[in-house]
């Protein structure tokens, strides 16, 4: 009996022990038996998505005290305000550009005396933007004319670009910049923010009848928060054409009662021709009506140019000659290439604002002698879904 007793305690005994090890084994993690992945790496990655979307990012040209682009800019030196905030900045730094190029090439009056847009000059300054742009820039061209079409999608290829621009630049009667604008601007959608340029060569004016208002256009390149630097016919075409004389007729004739000699006064003294053979071309009332408008509404023009360009910190040339639009070209390029991006992350998350929301910009310089150029504000970006 009591060896029955022994052997039923040593029994419970080892029982014990193998559920200890047995919980001990369980304890250790086993790769057999690894559970599933957590929810926290999805987590990290919606955190990382945030951040990012968060982020602000602002183009900043910098100037020193003589005008000069200052390559030597730190975080320390800008001072950013959102609404009147005080916002922390984060990085600045350079980012390859991203150009797009939007060429008018419609509405030429070449036929109505002086000074005219010319499809020829727009395609010469933009090949000469093109290449000064820095290495490693993004371009892409859309060509404005009664249509508004796409010429060049995204490339980093200049000489894909410069080809394009030989052989699909084309000259209409009718203008349709702000239809022209649309286009543009989806180009810029998916393009990294910060490093948008768009360059206008235009005189900013539409002929009637576009699908796009010039209201609708200039908020349609807001929202694209792009850098535009324009290049503007509307001095150019104001100046008087080199081969224009004074007067009604298109050359000066001499001053003689001879009627024969006044007509041709190639004609020897007694030769006889028809008295209207030679008389210079006159203008008709119509088409001094019509350069009259035009004039007009370059000057509106331009005054829609110059804010479209305050607005995104951009610039506006406003050359009188061919060789000035030319050199301008090559500050504009320039201008691109010194550009530097400043980072921050709102204080009022972009999250908060209310659809299509406008968030004023001013960028200040904490650095003596240096001057910020900044856009004025920007409207925040819709959350993709």
């Amino acid at each position: 009996m009591k060896l029955l007793k022994l052997a039923i305690l040593i029994s419970f005994a080892l029982g014990t022990l193998g559920v200890v090890q047995l919980a001990g084994q369980q304890a250790k993690p086993q790769p057999t038996a690894s559970p599933s992945p957590s929810p926290t790496p999805i987590e990290t990655d919606q955190d990382s998505v945030r951040v990012f979307t968060e982020e602000v990012r602002l183009p900043v040209l910098a100037l020193d005290a003589y005008g000069h682009y200052d390559p030597t800019v730190e975080s320390d030196d800008v001072l950013v305000l959102e609404d009147g905030v005080i916002q922390q900045v984060r990085s600045i730094r350079h980012m390859p550009a991203n150009v797009l190029f939007l060429l008018d090439t419609g509405g030429e009056l070449s036929g109505l005396g002086g000074m005219s847009k010319s499809t020829y000059l727009t395609r010469e300054v933009a090949v000469n933007l093109i290449n000064r742009l820095p290495e490693g820039s993004w371009l892409s061209l859309v060509q404005s004319n009664a249509n508004a079409e796409v010429i060049q999608p995204w490339t980093k290829d200049k000489a894909a670009g410069l080809k394009v621009l030989k052989n699909k630049l084309n000259a209409t009667k009718r203008s349709r910049v702000s239809d022209g604008i649309v286009p543009a601007a989806e180009q810029l959608k998916n393009r990294p923010e910060g490093s948008r340029h768009v360059v206008m060569i235009t005189d900013g004016v539409d002929s009637p009848g576009g699908k796009t208002s010039r209201a609708q256009a200039v908020k349609t390149l807001i929202v694209a928060r792009a850098t535009v630097h324009i290049i503007s016919y509307t001095e150019f075409v104001q100046q008087k054409s080199p081969t224009k004389t004074s007067g009604p007729s298109a050359r000066q004739l001499p001053n003689t009662s001879d009627p024969i000699r006044m007509s041709d006064p190639t004609l020897p003294p007694g030769t006889t021709r028809t008295p209207t053979y030679g008389i210079g071309i006159r203008f008709d009332p119509a088409m001094r009506k019509q350069r009259k408008a035009y004039e007009a509404d370059v000057k509106k023009s331009q005054q829609v140019l110059a804010n479209i360009a305050d607005e995104t910190g951009g610039d506006l040339k406003l050359p009188k000659s061919s060789e000035e639009m030319l050199a301008q070209a090559n500050e504009v390029a320039r201008s691109i290439g010194a550009e530097y991006v400043v980072t921050y992350r709102p204080k009022r998350p972009l999250a908060e604002a209310s659809p299509g929301e406008y968030r004023r910009i001013q960028v200040q310089s904490r650095k003596v002698a240096l001057t910020l150029q900044a856009r004025r504000g920007y409207v925040v970006p819709t959350p993709e879904r």
